[in-house]
């Protein structure tokens, strides 16, 4: 006797209510921190490029800390190793929560975005350094255009999306939680030096006495604010970038409720809670504020698109990722047992996949690793704002499409001849249609 065939998961299906919210709050907050980094990042773009620029060098090159446990750090400095663990450390509780209790909690679902992520970071480093190898340049920026930035690309999705669906927006919110992750472990590979075995010692067993507390139900954050801080130090000083230890805090803080316990907020819920709006509207832009102040003129644009090496980061961004997450997202719909969403049209992931080109933060964080002239480092930022800008408009033309696509259809399906259905405005029923369908007619009335 056959067994019957198994049936292949839904690629985008409409999400569970309880995770649709979810996904809402996460939104509505990055998109106002989203907001926040660009308005940071131009104001450092303008105040590089004025003549009080002096000013801006020198507040970025301020040193503080405590020399003694080798914190004595400039500003720059405390801004990119400080402040981005908190971002960090918000991106690895919400990889830990879907992978745990959200989209990612069975293969079959967790496999589409992770492929897509790995897609995304392979095929910009292939093209870098394909781009170096044919125009004589050096491959020491092939890290660079792998990153996307969550801030920006769902502060772009959400300022000009009012009708696509929640899954999609969802997608982009794991596919950059995974991205961001796999960047920071290049990081942690291939760009720590100087390594302190003894710190290193240190910061894993910290990380081993967190797990404990999380294990046994210990409360109380004058237990692990301590705990964080010394294990951020010891990764910092063991020569690993300090952010690494923020996701490995977050991906240990449990994310699930114990019910037994009489919990209404489980760790993770409540540190995330508690953490997002200093990452979103604190430790981002002000990294941003201190990392973007590039020297923008003719001839550094013409270096952009004439030194091979900051081409490659310019195509990476722009080309490379819209290849490779569009790419692996469809080969791993097409030969594992996920499938794209029926009511979804492929049009909806590669306005996506553009849109993760936007590298900025994590971008400009890889750029700072990666060179240690400092010339070398304001060409290569400045090379990364291009293409982020290039990805972003494009970007834009893509989402607004694919918006009036769903905007019609949503008319089509929810308005009726007395003045429209509530329960389809409030978005608690899916569509009947298929995009593609309001595609083809759009194309028609065209």
């Amino acid at each position: 006797m056959c067994s019957a065939p198994r049936e292949r998961s839904v690629f985008l299906e409409l999400l569970p209510w309880p995770e649709r919210m979810q996904v809402a709050r996460a939104l509505r907050t990055e998109t106002v921190g989203g907001l926040v980094l660009l308005v940071a990042a131009a104001v450092a773009l303008v105040w590089a490029n004025t003549p009080w620029s002096g000013s801006y060098e020198a507040l970025r090159d301020v040193h503080f800390g405590i020399s003694a446990l080798g914190l004595d750090l400039s500003v720059e400095h405390w801004s990119a190793d400080g402040l981005l663990a908190l971002f960090f450390l918000v991106a690895g509780i919400e990889l830990k929560r879907e992978l745990v209790v959200g989209g990612l909690r069975t293969p079959a679902a967790a496999v589409l975005p992770v492929v897509a992520a790995v897609c995304g970071m392979v095929i910009p480093a292939a093209i870098y350094l394909l781009t170096v190898t044919v125009g004589g340049g050096s491959g020491g920026g092939w890290a660079v255009p792998m990153a996307t930035d969550i801030a920006f690309a769902l502060a772009v999705l959400a300022v000009l999306s009012s009708h696509l669906p929640t899954a999609l927006r969802a997608f982009l919110l794991t596919l950059a939680v995974v991205d961001d992750l796999g960047a920071i472990l290049v990081i942690a590979v291939f760009f720590s030096s100087g390594l302190n075995p003894a710190a290193l010692a240190g910061a894993c067993a910290g990380l081993v006495v967190f797990y404990l507390l999380q294990r046994f139900r210990v409360r109380g954050w004058w237990w692990y604010v301590p705990l964080g801080l010394a294990i951020w130090a010891l990764t910092y000083n063991g020569g690993v970038h300090a952010t690494v230890a923020g996701v490995a805090m977050g991906l240990i803080l449990r994310c699930t409720r114990d019910q037994g316990a009489g919990e209404d907020a489980s760790p993770g819920e409540r540190a995330e809670h508690l953490l997002r709006p200093v990452s979103a509207g604190v430790a981002v832009p002000l990294f941003a504020l201190f990392a973007a102040g590039v020297s923008v003129s003719v001839p550094v644009l013409a270096k952009v698109f004439t030194q091979p090496g900051l081409l490659g980061v310019v195509l990476g961004l722009v080309v490379g990722k819209s290849v490779g997450i569009f790419g692996g997202t469809y080969l791993a719909a097409r030969f594992t047992r996920a499938r794209l969403n029926p009511d979804l049209a492929w049009a909806d992931v590669f306005a996506i996949a553009v849109l993760a080109g936007i590298g900025f933060t994590v971008s400009l964080l890889i750029g700072e690793v990666s060179f240690t002239d400092p010339t070398e480092v304001e060409h290569v930022k400045a090379a990364v704002l291009l293409g982020s800008l290039l990805a972003a408009g494009v970007a834009m033309l893509l989402v607004r499409r694919r918006n009036g696509v769903y905007r019609r259809l949503w008319k089509a399906e929810n308005y009726d001849e007395d003045g429209g259905d509530a329960e389809g405005i409030l978005g608690l029923r899916s569509p009947h249609g298929t995009a593609a369908a309001a595609e083809d007619d759009e194309l028609r009335e065209e």
